[in-house]
């Protein structure tokens, strides 16, 4: 496994999505994300092309969430918020399944919503991860959707939201990976907050998490490389959520 330095910050999405962030705090969290070269920065909608402003040029994606975070928005919703998201600058969307109509065994219902929003989605250019939320969901779900989405050809799969009972575990990486094809990536989100526990993920096959513990994951893999650390890196980073 390769242990670089943008091998390891090319596995972060920066999270930025906890509602109590003030614009100060997501344009500081944009202008880290860029300092940093992490893969992308995952933004409140509203903040969208601001962000894109702040990051245009730096190789760092700007991305949002899509019915974030219980994915109940209507598929028609869900596509009003894609093209809009894509039209202020973003990249790389999440969206959350219809958690509802997956626990319902309504499977049409959930291929539908995901098969528009890809289509649509990559038609503009743009590349969908498609959250899970696993807490909610027993193995035979979450094979299930693995299947729809390797069928329909997203982006990739994502544990969770991060908001909610649960984050990432080993074995739903796990899980994820073998039952999704090798176009399709996995993101793990929630509970990655050092470097040893990102390392743990990728070891399992996931090429992206979402962190909001960015800068001591860095910071930490700077000191191991033996990299000089930031001159002013901010050893207290605000909380962004519950990656």
């Amino acid at each position: 496994m390769d242990f670089t330095y943008e091998a390891i910050a090319k596995t972060i999405d920066h999270s930025l999505l906890n509602p109590t962030l003030t614009w100060t705090d997501l344009e500081r969290g944009c202008h880290l994300a860029r300092d940093y070269q992490v893969a992308s920065v995952c933004i409140m909608p509203f903040a969208v092309k601001h962000c894109a402003e702040i990051l245009k040029g730096s190789g760092v994606k700007t991305g949002t969430t899509i019915g974030f975070p219980h994915g109940g928005h209507t598929t028609e919703t869900k596509l009003a918020e894609a093209m809009a998201a894509i039209d202020d600058g973003g990249e790389e969307l999440d969206m959350v399944i219809n958690i509802s109509k997956a626990l319902s065994g309504d499977w049409a219902y959930v291929r539908h919503d995901i098969h528009h929003l890809t289509h649509a989605i990559h038609a503009r250019g743009a590349k969908l991860k498609v959250i899970f939320e696993n807490c909610y969901l027993n193995d035979h779900q979450k094979i299930a959707l693995c299947e729809i989405c390797g069928e329909i050809g997203v982006d990739w799969v994502k544990t969770s939201t991060g908001y909610g009972s649960g984050g990432a575990t080993d074995e739903d990486l796990i899980l994820m990976r073998k039952h999704s094809p090798a176009k399709v990536q996995v993101k793990a989100a929630g509970g990655v907050r050092t470097l040893d526990r990102l390392l743990e993920v990728r070891a399992l096959g996931a090429t992206r998490c979402g962190a909001t513990q960015t800068v001591a994951i860095l910071e930490e893999a700077k000191h191991r490389l033996g990299m000089a650390a930031a001159p002013e890196s901010p050893a207290k980073e605000r909380s962004t959520g519950l990656y």
